[in-house]
């Protein structure tokens, strides 16, 4: 069986960022169907499927047609598909690190992820939501004076900032020459759709590249506070077996901790990128 786009329901989440698509079968997609989610992704930059009951291998199918799926080397991962990113807190996991911070996914890589495709398997009975927030929207909100100020400008990422406590110290040198700290753009520009956006975040970002330390701060608190602002933000409210997918490109995200010490377990696939420019 196929499906084709033309029946389904696109409705937007807000004027400019996230859409829910109903009518929409994540195990069934041919080729002519793909292309036009892909477009509207691009254009919703989030897109959210809700009552998915699809197989892990599924929805490992459904996020390799977009692309290549890394294996994060710091995450737990599930242990019979390494592509497939855990992320659990609470319950009796023991665990209660959320990813609350807004960032891009895995920045710190020479080439960071072009999208993410994530899963609600266990989800609390209040909290718990993620936040999107539209880069490209918040750069356009900028003054000409800041945008001037940052359009050249590139950025250090870096993996420790997050992960430094799961790597052994005796194999801090071999990750570290594995995965240096990377330098990209702080304003990228999109691949497809040659927009705009701000690309650094509080997560994975350790500084702005030759301006004084001072500056660094002051130039990544005014783009953090740009990412923050509610005009440019959708949320979304997780049920067992919602998916949403959200272009990295363009979009940063948050989870909130407000769930604790109820239980949350995701499942994630990450789609490999290219260099930003």
């Amino acid at each position: 069986m196929t499906q084709t786009l033309t029946t389904l329901d696109v409705r937007p989440l807000t004027a400019t960022l996230g859409a829910e698509v109903l009518g929409f079968d994540m195990a069934l997609v041919d080729d002519s169907t793909r292309d036009e989610l892909h477009e509207t992704w691009m254009e919703h930059k989030v897109l959210v499927f809700r009552d998915q009951h699809i197989t892990i291998e599924e929805h490992i199918a459904f996020g390799r047609l977009f692309g290549e799926l890394e294996i994060h080397p710091f995450t737990d991962n599930d242990e019979g598909h390494p592509e497939v990113v855990v992320l659990e807190a609470g319950g009796d996991s023991g665990k209660s690190f959320v990813a609350a911070g807004w960032h891009s996914d895995v920045t710190w890589r020479a080439e960071p992820s072009m999208g993410s495709i994530l899963r609600g398997r266990i989800v609390p009975t209040v909290g718990g939501d993620t936040c999107f927030a539209d880069a490209t929207a918040a750069y356009e909100r900028l003054s000409e004076d800041w945008k001037q100020r940052v359009d050249d400008l590139y950025a250090i990422h870096d993996y420790s900032r997050v992960f430094a406590s799961r790597v052994d110290p005796s194999e801090t040198d071999e990750i570290r020459a594995k995965y240096p700290p990377q330098r990209h753009p702080v304003i990228r520009t999109h691949p497809v759709t040659g927009a705009r956006g701000i690309y650094t975040n509080i997560g994975f970002t350790s500084h702005i590249d030759g301006v004084s330390d001072q500056e660094s701060r002051e130039i990544l608190r005014h783009l953090e506070r740009a990412i923050r602002n509610p005009s440019v933000q959708c949320r979304v409210r997780w049920g067992v077996d919602t998916f949403v997918m959200w272009d990295n490109r363009a979009v940063q995200h948050a989870a909130t901790a407000d769930f604790l010490p109820e239980h949350r377990l995701m499942e994630r696939v990450t789609i490999v990128g290219d260099r930003p420019f």
